[in-house]
């Protein structure tokens, strides 16, 4: 399947170069493929067949789009076990997490599908009698796409989703870490019927792609997900442009325990969170500000349900978290550990690497992080969770506000008042109040601040892929 990853004009075919990179299995550290990458001829030939492919697909009614979009979804639910499986190979999550993100990614077309028949314009009532004026969307244009590793499919599948479903074509360059169930994902929208050089994928030297695709004035929408720095550094190329961008940046998601909250719930929901993947998730929770009353019982049961969670390949039965993504995050979530304790923070658990073999991380609780330590500063992407007493409710919320990211916040109280003072006062582009309610298809996912601009996912997605025109005019 990976000696002819690329997806251009609606062929699989090789690069044109002999480069390769190599893909591992964070489970055992061994390379288990190595996958051909792209040089800038290739990307030629895909800037030309997402420009022919424009024209073919934009000419579509939304209905015809949306039928081909639903029996895509219908084989990726078939084929969702063969990209699981992929995936956990490929990522290391385990498979249960797995499957649920490949699953999952069958709503997001199907939703997508119906609401493209639903991007309606108005008419404007004219001062001009006899005239006619009218507000027409229209898609925006080719579309280049760039997805991260630690969410293949729910990343990737939003991206040509909405695209698809405004009228965009779309070139997508999925991780190279994690190529075979993106090219599965694909395949089934090709095996669905979506005309050739509407989806074209490519892999290769990420800055070398970006930076090429994006200078094209072909490309007239640009969404990335990913860090803060490469971003802002894509925003920038975008914006001189003038091209539309959508940007789900990094994360630093604090997460609120008031006195009056069930503590059991919230340690148990916070541990989900914290560790799920890993903990490499833009979304997850790292600070946890629990008030006075309720930080001792909320630290024991938050380091009980840690220090419970099941360790190891993501394919092997009961694995509740697996290994992280390679050595660099072994390396990094072992620096924000080693510095919180140096700056007096108490480890409750964890804290080691597992083994020699592959990349494993325990589940990791710091206790009584101070403010200036880095993993309170610094987005750790990793299995470990700072935890923070604090006196007041106003002290909780100033600190959560404090840094520039603004992706997501957490929170729970019994009280609906003080519900209402997060959902009002927390700077986060998403905030869970009581439960984990983000990502679904039909919600918008998105950051404010250093997080990002634009939304994923929901009405604000896919009018990202839109453009409005006015139309005044007085009949012959």
């Amino acid at each position: 399947m990976l000696d002819k990853p690329l997806l251009i004009n609606g062929t699989w075919c090789a690069p044109s170069g002999n480069r390769v990179a190599e893909v591992k299995n964070p489970a055992t550290g061994q390379t288990i493929a190595k996958l051909p990458i792209c040089e800038r001829d290739d990307l030629d030939r895909a800037l030309a067949a997402a420009e022919a492919g424009y024209r073919t697909w934009r000419k579509m009614t939304a209905l015809e789009r949306g039928r081909i979009m639903h029996r895509a979804a219908a084989l990726v639910r078939d084929r969702a076990e063969a990209i699981a499986q992929h995936m956990v190979r490929e990522q290391g999550k385990p498979l249960a997490e797995a499957r649920g993100e490949a699953n999952a990614a069958a709503e997001h077309i199907e939703w997508h599908a119906e609401e493209g028949r639903r991007a309606y314009g108005r008419v404007i009532p004219s001062r001009i009698p006899g005239a006619r004026q009218m507000v027409v969307k229209e898609p925006v244009g080719p579309v280049a796409a760039f997805s991260p590793w630690n969410f293949p499919i729910n990343q990737l599948v939003r991206k040509i989703s909405a695209a698809l479903a405004a009228g965009c074509s779309i070139i997508a360059k999925p991780p190279e870490e994690t190529p075979s169930a993106c090219i599965l994902l694909v395949k089934a929208f090709q095996d669905a019927g979506v005309p050739d050089g509407v989806i074209n994928i490519v892999f290769g030297v990420p800055p070398e792609v970006s930076e090429y695709l994006i200078a094209s004035p072909i490309i007239r929408k640009v969404s990335f997900t990913g860090s803060v720095p490469v971003g802002k550094a894509l925003g920038a190329m975008a914006a001189s442009g003038m091209k539309r961008s959508t940007m789900e940046l990094g994360g630093h998601a604090p997460y609120i325990v008031a006195s009056d909250a069930d503590v059991r719930a919230a340690a148990a929901l916070g541990v989900m969170l914290k560790f799920r993947n890993a903990g490499q998730v833009c979304a997850s929770p790292t600070r946890f500000y629990v008030q006075d009353a309720v930080y001792d019982s909320f630290k024991e049961s938050f380091v009980a349900g840690a220090q419970a969670l099941k360790v190891g390949d993501g394919l092997a039965d009961g694995t509740q978290m697996g290994p992280l993504a390679n050595p660099r995050r072994l390396d990094a979530v072992e620096m924000f550990v080693e510095d919180a304790v140096s700056c007096g923070a108490t480890l409750e658990c964890g804290g080691r690497r597992i083994g020699n073999a592959g990349f494993f991380f325990e589940p990791t609780v710091l206790s009584d992080v101070p403010e200036h330590a880095r993993i309170m500063n610094e987005e750790p992407f990793g299995p470990v969770a700072a935890l923070v007493r604090v006196g007041s409710l106003d002290e909780a919320i100033e600190r959560s506000n404090r840094l520039p990211f603004g992706l997501a916040a957490f929170a729970f109280t019994r009280s609906l008042a003080t519900a209402d003072r997060f959902a009002t006062e927390l700077e986060a582009g998403m905030v869970s109040i009581n439960h984990f309610g983000i990502a679904s298809a039909e919600t918008p996912f998105g950051g404010i601040k250093d997080s990002g601009w634009g939304s994923e996912g929901g009405t604000e997605g896919l009018e990202a892929h839109l453009t409005v025109k006015f139309v005044s005019h007085i009949g012959a």
